[in-house]
């Protein structure tokens, strides 16, 4: 077998010490030394803020319409389940054409999305139909996006940075989580909907100015060459069947996408029946998984190296699965408030380290595809999710829900770190060689 080095990004810790010794503070923010890094995160951060804006406000104003625990689900699966039929096929255009040109586009298709769905609420003719055919357009729009944005960050730093970027990229959305749910709270409560939804397609504005001031050099090369789409898609289906560690990682995410995130979709259920906290709790409950959650992301941005991240998964899991459980069962707001904060933390750290390590095993022509599989588990996977939660919680309660969500993450973390120790043995020299073979053609 071909001999590699002591990396090894699932084991334990490597050998080697980084190249660079930087304070603790600085390497956490190293990948903002690159300019088109810097106008990408400048630009995410305005956006993202606006993204959960609307999250929050269109949860909210979809339990004002119906009442209904189901419709929330059925909601959450509209504006999802795009991502899971058409995102490989976003991560195969990702790799065929501008990475660049592609998130331009598809943030300035989100933008009037936005501004749509803010016309009808402000002129109070909305109604659940016009919510359901623009989540489902938006999530059409981001199983385009979504695969296309993460392979492009490799483009807006050096290789050594590219774990720095990723979480970086992490914590600017989760601090995007922790401003916006609390704002949405606010003007929810005191002048609507409407306005949370205007607010986030303005926003917009600010990351696709960041994209057009961006200097790109030009891609290497076209992966299309004279092979069709179809084989440029089983091509990249063939190298996730066959990296047994990267399988392991995508089907813990997936496990933890049906399960556990639908959390969220119920979260409105909770803020009003549970805890009694209205509109304003709903955010509060929202900003405290994004304080957790932005913790988690610097926890992971200040690492040197991917050295035992693949342990702190499978904890991250266990961690995410108590925390939730105990939030299904409290029935004290501060408390609920309280147990939402590991949560965010765990499922950040879980996030975060999952899609690192599947970016390091990665040829950067085979990027767009694979980590539309990743967006597939992740964001593809939970529409099931949130369909199932909301069915079940007509019937049996929002907290039972939760609770069973919870439970089986717990089993998938023990399953994963019961198999850990056979994945560190050979996954990177197998990807390391399909890299080499990649990197030949």
């Amino acid at each position: 077998m071909k001999q590699v080095s002591s990396f090894d990004p699932i084991g334990s810790e490597p050998q080697t010490s980084p190249k660079r010794e930087l304070p603790k503070f600085k390497m956490a923010l190293r990948a903002l030394h690159y300019r088109n890094y810097r106008l990408f995160f400048g630009g995410q951060l305005v956006s993202l803020v606006g993204t959960w804006m609307q999250m929050v406000a269109q949860s909210w104003l979809v339990y004002r319409l119906t009442g209904s625990s189901l419709m929330l689900g059925s909601i959450g699966f509209a504006s999802q389940i795009p991502v899971f039929l058409l995102a490989f096929v976003g991560g195969t255009v990702a790799d065929r054409y501008s990475r660049h040109r592609i998130v331009i586009g598809t943030q300035s298709a989100s933008m009037i999305l936005a501004l749509v769905l803010a016309v009808v609420t402000l002129s109070d003719v909305v109604r659940v139909e016009h919510i359901f055919v623009l989540s489902a357009l938006l999530g059409t729009v981001n199983a385009f996006d979504m695969p296309a944005r993460q392979a492009f960050i490799v483009e807006l730093v050096d290789r050594e940075d590219l774990i720095n970027a990723i979480a970086l990229n992490s914590s600017v959305f989760n601090g995007a989580r922790v401003i916006g749910p609390a704002v949405a709270g606010m003007l929810v409560a005191s002048i609507g909907e409407g306005w949370c939804f205007f607010a986030n397609g303005i926003s917009f504005i600010a990351v696709i100015a960041g994209l057009l001031l961006m200097r790109i050099k030009p891609q290497r090369g076209d992966v299309g060459g004279r092979s069709s789409a179809l084989s440029n898609v089983l091509e990249g289906f063939r190298f996730v069947r066959g990296a047994r560690p990267i399988r392991a990682l995508l089907f813990l995410l997936g496990l933890v996408s049906v399960m556990g995130m639908p959390y969220s979709v119920l979260m409105p259920i909770f803020a009003d029946k549970i805890l009694h906290g209205g509109a304003r709790g709903l955010g509060i409950l929202m900003g405290a998984t994004g304080f957790g959650a932005l913790a988690g992301s610097m926890f992971i941005a200040a690492r040197s190296g991917t050295g035992g991240l693949g342990k702190l998964i499978g904890y991250a899991c266990a961690g995410f699965g108590t925390s939730l459980a105990l939030f299904s069962i409290s029935q004290y707001f501060w408390l609920s408030v309280l147990f939402l904060f590991p949560a965010g933390f765990s499922l950040m750290v879980l996030m975060a380290s999952t899609n690192t390590l599947i970016q390091t095993m990665v040829p950067d022509r085979l990027r767009g595809r694979v980590m539309a599989m990743h967006v597939m588990m992740f964001m593809g996977m939970a529409p099931f999710g949130s369909l199932l939660s909301g069915a079940i919680a007509e019937h049996a309660g929002a907290p039972v829900t939760i609770f069973l969500g919870a439970a089986s993450c717990l089993i998938g973390s023990g399953v994963f770190l019961w198999r850990l120790p056979g994945l560190q043995l050979t996954p990177y020299s197998y990807v390391r060689t399909h890299m080499d073979d990649a990197e030949s053609m």
